[in-house]
C-alpha cells in the first residue's frame, strides 16, 4: 500500500532562537515586582513539583497556560484476556493541551499560544537542492 503523503512537500515551523529558564525570569522580573532569583527559584521548583504530581495520576493545569498529563504508548490486544502491561504498553509520554478561550458570539473556540499566530515562508530552502544532488551523485547519475 502506497502511503498518500508519499512524494508531497510539507510546512513545518522553524524555531530562530531557545528562551531558557533564566531569560523567561529576565522578562518577568522586568513586568513585576519579584526579583530574577526568585523567579528563577520558582520556576526551577515548579518542574519536580508537576513530576511528583503527573506521577501520582494528577493533571497539573497551570491557569492561563494550559494542562498537562500523562499518556500511555501501546499496542492493541484482539482480546482482553490477552491484554498485559509488559506486553502492551511501550511507553509514557506528557500531553500538554493549551488553555483555550471561546468566542461569545461565534463560539469558536481557539487554543492559547495558536490564535494570532503570523505565518510566513521562509526564502527557499538549499538544502532539498543539496539533498537531490546527493541523491544523484549516489545513484551515479552526476559524475562526481
Amino acid at each position: 500500500m502506497t502511503s498518500s503523503t508519499k512524494g508531497k512537500y510539507f510546512a513545518h515551523a522553524v524555531m530562530i532562537d531557545v528562551v531558557g529558564t533564566k531569560d523567561l525570569a529576565d522578562i518577568m522580573q522586568e513586568n513585576c515586582t519579584v526579583k530574577r532569583s526568585d523567579i528563577v527559584a520558582v520556576l526551577n521548583e515548579l518542574v519536580p513539583t508537576m513530576e511528583k504530581a503527573l506521577k501520582d495520576s494528577k493533571r497539573v493545569k497551570l491557569d492561563g497556560f494550559g494542562s498537562f498529563k500523562l499518556g500511555l504508548k501501546g499496542i492493541g490486544s484482539a482480546l482482553i484476556d490477552d491484554f498485559s502491561v509488559p506486553k502492551n504498553i511501550k511507553g509514557v509520554r506528557v500531553n500538554f493541551t493549551p488553555e483555550s478561550e471561546t468566542d461569545s458570539a461565534t463560539r469558536v473556540r481557539t487554543k492559547r499560544f495558536v490564535s494570532n499566530t503570523e505565518i510566513m515562508e521562509l526564502p527557499k530552502n538549499q538544502v532539498v537542492g543539496e539533498k537531490a544532488t546527493a541523491k544523484a551523485k549516489a545513484a551515479g547519475t552526476i559524475a562526481q
